[in-house]
């Protein structure tokens, strides 16, 4: 794996809730609470074969940790933690960190975006229609019981045999996703507070990770008062002062 040397910090999803932009609009956001992240070892070319750089988070009791983890943070001199991540990076910007230290909270600060990965909420086992979107059987001409299957999944006597990767019914969500360039609205550093606007995996109590983004940030879906008096719904438009609103009264009858 190459080295990208992109730290990033690791964040609780606490929850959704609403701000207000300096324009008076008023925006939906997900709150992350971000704990102190430290590092907890340092992973060398001679050591280990590769350089990377291991972090915790989410301070823990000791005796909610394995015995052979518990045995690792001690070295470390750092308390226990509940997620360890791990950052491959290049021998010189590995060299600038030391082990116990906190990661700053300067590297999301100035950020006007950043990349966020989780784990997504789990459905259990869903069926091809909820998993893959697919159409299903029409109910009627004599269909029974047949209206939410997966159809033929098979070819011929050749190849005689199910293609790898074919969209079938099974266990669905529960995976690492990534959401690329979401918007960051606030940051309350004093409080350890991120307001990001966007779609950030996985359920409230989990824990993600933040990356600055390399992408041009975007301020994300009707975060202007702009964006809403463009909108060619009159309704949107004459909330935000502008469309129907704007539109001249009619002459009374005579």
């Amino acid at each position: 794996m190459v080295a990208n040397n992109r730290l990033g910090l690791m964040a609780t999803k606490v929850g959704m809730t609403q701000l207000f932009m300096d324009d008076g609009l008023r925006v939906a956001v997900t709150v992350l609470k971000i704990d102190p992240n430290v590092i907890v070892q340092k992973k060398t070319m001679e050591n280990d074969g590769y350089c990377a750089v291991q972090v915790g988070a989410c301070a823990t009791r000791e005796k909610l940790v394995t015995m052979g983890m518990a045995g690792h943070f001690k070295k470390a001199n750092v308390g226990p933690q509940r997620v360890v991540r791990e950052t491959r990076m290049s021998a010189d910007a590995l060299a600038k960190l030391n082990v116990g230290e906190a990661l700053s909270f300067d590297l999301i600060k100035d950020c006007k975006s950043v990349d966020v990965t989780g784990v997504s909420k789990g459905k259990g086992t869903a069926g091809v229609m909820k998993r893959h979107h697919m159409k299903g059987f029409r109910a009627t001409h004599g269909t029974h019981e047949y209206f939410r299957h997966a159809g033929s999944i098979g070819c011929r006597a050749t190849p005689g045999k199910v293609h790898k990767g074919k969209r079938m019914a099974g266990r669905m969500g529960n995976e690492t996703v990534t959401t690329l360039n979401v918007a960051v609205v606030r940051v309350d550093e004093a409080k350890g507070l991120v307001f990001l606007r966007g779609a950030v995996p996985g359920a409230p109590g989990g824990v993600v990770r933040l990356v600055p983004s390399t992408r041009e940030a975007l301020r994300g879906r009707r975060m202007t008062q702009e964006a809403q008096t463009a909108s060619k719904n009159p309704m949107k438009a004459s909330k935000a002062g502008g469309g129907a609103a704007a539109k001249p009264a009619k002459p009374a009858k005579k």
